[in-house]
């Protein structure tokens, strides 16, 4: 059974915000070991921009994969 346009979304948007709050929380780790001068705002800006690069691309190859499973 194939995934809905909307359930796709759906788990896309579950799916990258936990990775979201994950990232948000390895930035304010990981800058200062590599010695990368940050701030809140800015993990936040990055971290927000690539999130919904992620649910972009999580959006499109589930869709790319439902679509192919209805045609075999």
């Amino acid at each position: 059974m194939s995934q809905t346009k909307k359930q796709s979304l759906i788990e896309s948007i579950i799916n990258v915000s936990i990775g979201f709050f994950i990232t948000i929380l390895s930035l304010n780790i990981i800058f200062p070991i590599l010695g990368i001068e940050s701030n809140s705002k800015k993990n936040i800006v990055l971290t927000f921009y690539f999130t919904l690069l992620s649910i972009i691309r999580n959006y499109i190859i589930r869709r790319f994969f439902n679509k192919k499973n209805r045609t075999n």
